[in-house]
């Protein structure tokens, strides 16, 4: 049972629902959450509709904000056990109440985002009475944010399951009641999952069940509290990656027929504003130091899980000054598939080899960070994309290295 659950207008049935997650987002919410509202009167009107707030037992006035905000749809909050956070725990408490709900749509945001309009609901939401069981977002980021999808989300997703998914762990989603059956199931659910995990767990369970899939063009950038992927991703990676990792394993059987990739449908794409993104600062001196301190930490750990001609091409690329850095996308690719590899076969402990992977990241987030530092955000865009061409081409190298 739900420790707390808020449910002032006795809401007992909704065709659809939009969430809200949230920690401690108090000075965040009422934003999203009257956008959600207008949203839903203005695109759903013919829908029963219902706006949850899905809370880690914030404390400091989430709760009190969001059920004070005005709107025109009725609200209900729920809220974890004290001292049980993460965004998957939430989310775990969500699949619960839209089963109960029967609810034929669900759609999520961010309780940070600065920029969600109405119009987010309606392209997220749309698709799933047009026959999409699952929409992912799709907006304009900053070349520098997203650091985590560009190098390890979005060309791992693409080239184990074949389907070009931008943004596999946007935080913004929209599912139907089918797939949120599968989700309450819980299947593959791990403490991971529970935490940061969620996104990427969603997004892959959607594409292995072969739930229909677009993703929608939210027409805004997407503007929510920046991090510095150098100060500020340590636990989104650990549990992020070792989720991708997980489900490697548990999917293998489907991911080794893949054999190349291919475009997801795109709602609305042409509609949005001419609007640049809030520029994410990096800080290339630390990302180069936290890089180099890997060596003295994690060299030994990198002997045993890589294969032996990738550590010692990383070995080299070590050696580099930063004023020339640069780190291939081929050795890049190489030692994600042999970390997942050692992940699988437990040669060390799955927080061992997942921290031991977050120095080379840094030094491949500074490499791009140098590579693309004059392009435009389109031309970072096809920089991305050639590196996942380069993905796909040595996955060959991963199927022959991957024993059953």
């Amino acid at each position: 049972m739900f420790v707390r659950e808020e449910n002032p207008h006795n809401v007992k049935k909704a065709d659809m629902v939009v969430a809200i997650p949230s920690q401690n987002e108090a000075g965040n919410i009422a934003f999203p959450a009257t956008q959600a509202g207008i949203g839903l009167a203005q695109y759903f009107s013919d829908l029963k509709a219902v706006l949850i707030n899905c809370d880690n037992n914030s404390h400091d006035r989430t709760r009190e904000v969001f059920l004070s905000t005005e709107t025109e749809v009725p609200k209900i909050y729920l809220s974890t056990d004290p001292g049980v956070a993460g965004k998957g725990n939430n989310l775990k408490n969500l699949f619960r109440k839209v089963a109960e709900l029967g609810a034929e749509a669900v759609v999520i945001i961010d309780a940070d985002l600065r920029s969600v309009t109405p119009r987010w609901i309606k392209n997220l939401g749309q698709p799933l009475f047009e026959d999409f069981g699952f929409v992912c977002p799709l907006y304009v980021r900053d070349k520098y944010d997203g650091s985590l999808t560009n190098s390890i989300a979005y060309p791992l997703t693409r080239t184990l399951y074949g389907r070009r998914v931008r943004q596999p762990i946007g935080g913004d989603f929209g599912f139907n009641g089918k797939l949120n059956q599968i989700y309450h199931n819980l299947e593959a659910w791990d403490e991971a999952v529970a935490q940061f995990g969620a996104d990427i767990w969603m997004t892959t369970l959607a594409i292995n069940n072969n739930i229909p899939i677009c993703q929608s063009f939210m027409g805004r950038p997407k503007i929510h509290k920046p991090k510095d992927p150098a100060a500020d991703l340590v636990p989104m990676f650990r549990q992020s990656v070792g989720t991708i990792f997980n489900l490697m394993i548990k999917f293998s059987d489907y991911w080794k027929k893949v054999k190349w990739s291919r475009p997801t449908a795109i709602f609305g794409f042409g509609l949005g504003e001419v609007e640049a993104p809030p520029p994410v600062s990096i800080d290339k001196g630390r990302l180069y130091q936290s890089f180099r301190l890997g060596f003295d930490r994690y060299m030994d750990t990198w002997q045993v899980v890589l294969a032996e001609a990738t550590f010692n091409k990383l070995k080299e690329v070590g050696e580099i000054p930063l004023d020339h850095f640069d780190f291939p996308c081929e050795l890049w690719a190489r030692i994600l598939f042999d970390m997942a590899i050692s992940y699988k076969d437990k040669i060390w402990t799955p927080e061992e080899i997942t921290d031991s992977l977050i120095p080379i990241y840094y030094g491949k987030t500074l490499s791009y960070a140098k590579k693309t530092e004059r392009m435009s955000i389109q031309q970072a865009e096809e920089y991305i994309e050639n590196e996942c061409d380069v993905f796909e081409e040595n996955k060959r190298y991963l199927i022959d290295r991957w024993k059953d």
